[in-house]
């Protein structure tokens, strides 16, 4: 029941967005779309699988479990094609640490998916929350409504708290600890950026393929802004609510809301062509062994 109210609702906002616009405008930019653009976002959204492979192998490494980084990439494929099919967006993390927990347990399976997830949020989150600051202070750019100081406030809040919480005892303050230490480690956090400019650029390259030049004050807030909406778990992979913030925050930067949903839509369908090597896995029926000897990486 659960299930069938996330995808009823991502596809209702959908259907609302594209109620209050101009459907054929969107059709019209998506038809005339550039491939070449597409292309790129799809390379873009391609190479960020591997390298979130990667960070994963890191981060599981600092947990004692020890997965080839093959198996990573597999695994990370196929979750990610669970998360683009299945409401929540969370099912093919959940069946990734259950796949992996042969190489070490199912707590610290799932405690390295949670915390490579969570690594990879604080990250574009603190690039958002830092660029919106500037934005707010410098003049010039995109006037960005005073509310915006709402939400920083909130963000800055969010981490005091998972700050104060780290340095009590019991099992949720050590993880949390354990996470802070991860994002310090120089391959972790060079990946983390590495990963956010890869995400900021495929959905910039969407834009432009659709017949919309994102300014440069926009790269790292109004894009980060319209993926975070993907994280709305009333969705099935970030459909209608991706396409609703990008109507809502495209007119910041003089582009209609017709252009933001043409972006939304592009952006979801290049992020299923770049996932769909995770269906040929998923039905694949050899594994690869999970486990490296060179995988093992020391705990910060």
């Amino acid at each position: 029941m659960k299930r069938a109210l996330k995808v009823i609702t991502s596809f209702a906002v959908l259907a609302l967005v594209f109620w209050f616009s101009d459907p054929q405008a969107v059709l019209g930019r998506l038809k005339g779309a550039s491939v070449g653009w597409l292309v790129l976002s799809g390379l873009s959204l391609g190479a960020l699988t591997f390298l979130m492979a990667r960070r994963w192998q890191i981060v599981a490494a600092s947990f004692e479990i020890e997965i080839s980084y093959p198996h990573a990439v597999r695994e990370y494929y196929i979750a990610q094609m669970v998360n683009l099919v299945l409401p929540g967006g969370v099912v093919g993390d959940v069946a990734r640490a259950v796949r992996v927990r042969r190489a070490g347990d199912m707590l610290r399976a799932g405690h390295s998916v949670a915390a490579e997830r969570i690594i990879g949020q604080v990250y574009i989150f603190a690039v958002l929350g830092l660029a919106l600051t500037v934005s707010l202070i410098l003049p010039g750019g995109i006037a960005w409504p005073v509310l915006s100081w709402i939400g920083i406030g909130l963000a800055v809040a969010a981490a005091g708290i998972a700050f104060i919480s780290s340095r009590r005892t019991g099992a949720v303050a050590s993880f949390l600890r354990h996470v802070l230490r991860l994002m310090t480690v120089p391959a972790v956090a060079g990946l983390s950026l590495l990963i956010t400019s890869l995400l900021v650029f495929s959905l910039y390259a969407c834009a432009r393929a659709t017949g919309t030049i994102v300014p440069p004050a926009g790269w790292l807030t109004l894009i980060p802004l319209i993926l975070s909406a993907m994280l709305v778990p009333l969705s099935v992979g970030g459909w209608g609510w991706r396409e609703g913030a990008a109507a809502a925050l495209f007119p910041l930067v003089g582009a209609s809301p017709d252009a933001g949903i043409a972006t939304g839509i592009a952006y979801g369908t290049m992020m299923m062509v770049a996932a769909s090597p995770g269906l040929y896995f998923a039905l694949c029926g050899s594994q690869p062994h999970p486990a490296s000897p060179t995988s093992q990486v020391e705990t910060p």
